[in-house]
């Protein structure tokens, strides 16, 4: 009996660490000047600098799926700093001069978790979500693995919605396109595939694609499509 117990223990802890690794993890952090005052407008990436964060006029900035091993980029004024996370939960980075920067955990930001910042990381509307980025959510649907990626994106039961468009004919879904071409669904898509991912929406979607666009576009380039 105390065999099985035990057995289901180990079960339910490996099930509970899977389940934590498969969540978006926040990491928060604030970027000041030597003296320590917030810089507004530093540009904070990981992976790719199309995926990024912001830095608010408190200096506040906010990632996900930062990894204990990777380096954040901070970009202020022209100025890229590379800052390793060397294990950090959070990050207070200090620029003293244009090739002095300074780091080090705050546990106040690890203990605030997603309430930090309302926006947090952001893509540029030219080149979308790269395929590194959706690999890195450790998910294998690809639209699981934009939602939370997606401002105003909801993924239910393999049904995506765009919340902010309009519906026709009560019609929530919108329109995807592969690699150029109308596809009816994205489920067998590998996310392993997939070059970049842009969502089109409002008057953007409508304007390029009718009608069919008017519950938003989620356009999908697979590294095997991608224009050379």
């Amino acid at each position: 009996m105390k065999r099985i117990f035990f057995l289901i223990l180990c079960i339910c802890t490996f099930m509970m660490a899977s389940a934590q690794n498969k969540k978006d993890v926040p990491f928060n952090g604030i970027v000041e000047d030597a003296i320590g005052t917030p810089l507004k407008g530093a540009r904070i990436w990981v992976v790719s600098p199309n995926f990024y964060s912001v830095s608010d006029k408190k200096g506040q900035f906010g990632l996900t799926n930062v990894q204990p091993t990777d380096t954040i980029h901070v970009r202020y004024k022209k100025q890229v700093y590379d800052v390793p996370v060397a294990g950090r939960k959070s990050m207070r980075v200090r620029i003293a001069d244009e090739v002095k920067v300074e780091a080090q955990e705050d546990e106040d930001l690890v203990n605030i978790g997603y309430g930090f910042v309302k926006r947090r990381e952001s893509c540029s509307s030219s080149s979308g979500i790269p395929g590194e980025v959706l690999v890195r959510t450790g998910r294998t649907n690809l639209l699981d693995a934009m939602q939370g990626l997606v401002p105003g994106l909801t993924v239910s039961n393999g049904r995506a919605v765009i919340r902010g468009v309009g519906t026709i004919n009560g019609s929530t879904d919108p329109l995807f396109i592969l690699d150029g071409v109308e596809s009816s669904s994205l489920s067998y898509v590998n996310v392993n595939d997939v070059e970049s991912v842009s969502v089109l929406k409002d008057a953007s979607s409508t304007a390029i694609y009718g009608a069919k666009g008017a519950n938003g576009v989620i356009l999908v380039t697979t590294k095997r499509g991608k224009k050379k």
